[in-house]
């Protein structure tokens, strides 16, 4: 595979994006001697690793953490060699949590060009983390990463991030002028990676997961990709500013969500309080969660890059729409909830569903409380509802 952002002489003394950009080469030997020296990190390791000893002799679970880090990354100095390390682990996680994993539309992607990957957005790590998995077997370079800076809140998240090829999306600056400002540098870099450094890129195609099953691309976020072409060239056709980014959709589909009683209680309490209340360490408690919960089958499907024809950017958010949906999988799970939502039995697939199916159904609904049911059940359901153009807008 190539690596075309690493150089390791690069020069930052003169570079627009060194605040949101991924790490270079150069820099990652730095960074992961901080990181095994980093108290929270060491705190957070422990926590899930050492918690007897971590609560009885935190000094000592501290050292070991440090030290099993050091061990874990010895002899890494490049982005790659640290991805490398990551993808051992990947397999593993797709070995022990999944049923299947599958992987369609890549073969008809150029293997020399760089793409601008939207897919639809389940898990905050493990959407990307696949498309990376499917492109390292076939040969090909891992993507940029977008992630917004909500998800960045301790300085240890934010470098490994880094480390892992992701960029920054702003989402807290204050003030019209300042978010406009990042947003234009944002836009900028995003076209940079992929007509210069040519250098595919993955985002989502909407801030935050699709927490009811329901994907939908915000047209703000194609505005936001034709901000640096539009501020450089004023006569800009829209179309071709579109298609210059390579842009295509893809879609991923989890027959089971680690996280969907997570999503379910936030649904709940939004509909019931009015609001959710997110803890301190959730995200990462999220991410642990989707790494490690049970899967059943994943399918992944990369679609065909989003042409010229685009006048708007309400018309190219709707063909990604077509293209996620359309790629979309259906499993036995999101029928099986829409039957136990006792809605449209007509979209029931039911020659789809084994015995093994519904009993393996039937158990983990049992194990979501009472008051949560229906909102962990439309999770599935929707995605049934969506494909069949059943959905309320």
């Amino acid at each position: 595979m190539t690596q075309h952002n690493n150089a390791p002489n690069a020069d930052t003394t003169n570079d627009p994006w060194v605040d949101i950009r991924p790490y270079m080469d150069h820099e990652v030997a730095d960074v992961l001697e901080r990181l095994s020296r980093d108290s929270e990190l060491l705190d957070a390791l422990t926590r899930f690793r050492l918690p007897r000893m971590a609560k009885w002799a935190p000094p000592v679970a501290r050292a070991l953490a440090g030290h099993a880090i050091r061990r874990e990354v010895k002899g890494v100095t490049s982005v790659r060699e640290f991805q490398m390390r990551i993808a051992s682990y990947m397999e593993r996680m797709i070995r022990t949590t999944t049923d299947a994993f599958e992987v369609s539309g890549l073969d008809k992607l150029d293997d020399n060009s760089a793409y601008l990957f939207i897919g639809n957005h389940r898990d905050i790590s493990l959407d990307p983390a696949f498309v990376n998995y499917a492109l390292y077997q076939a040969g090909r370079d891992t993507v940029r990463i977008a992630i917004g800076d909500n998800l960045l809140k301790k300085p240890y998240v934010t470098d490994l991030m880094r480390l892992n090829k992701s960029f920054i999306v702003p989402r807290s600056a204050r003030g019209k002028r300042a978010m406009l400002a990042a947003y234009q540098q944002l836009s900028a870099y995003i076209r940079h990676s992929i007509t210069e450094d040519h250098h595919s890129i993955w985002m989502a195609q909407r801030e935050g997961r699709a927490k009811n099953g329901v994907d939908r691309t915000d047209p703000a976020i194609i505005k936001m990709l034709t901000m640096a072409k539009r501020h450089a060239e004023r006569d800009m056709v829209f179309g071709e500013a579109i298609a210059e980014l390579k842009l295509v959709p893809v879609s991923i589909s989890y027959e089971y969500d680690p996280c969907d009683l997570q999503k379910a209680q936030e649904l709940h309490d939004i509909a019931t309080k009015g609001s959710y209340s997110k803890s301190e360490f959730e995200d990462i408690r999220s991410i642990v969660a989707g790494i490690t919960g049970p899967k059943g089958r994943v399918q992944l499907k990369f679609g065909t890059p989003v042409g010229a024809d685009m006048a708007t950017p309400d018309e190219v958010a709707a063909e990604i729409d077509r293209q996620v949906i359309g790629g979309y999988r259906l499993f036995p799970s999101h029928y099986l909830a829409l039957e136990a939502l006792g809605e449209s039995p007509e979209l029931v697939a039911r020659k789809a569903i084994s015995r093994q199916d519904r009993e393996r159904f039937k158990a983990r609904l049992a194990s979501v409380p009472k008051e949560l049911q229906p909102y962990w059940l439309e999770q599935y359901a929707n995605p049934v509802k969506h494909k069949a153009g059943r959905l309320n807008n």
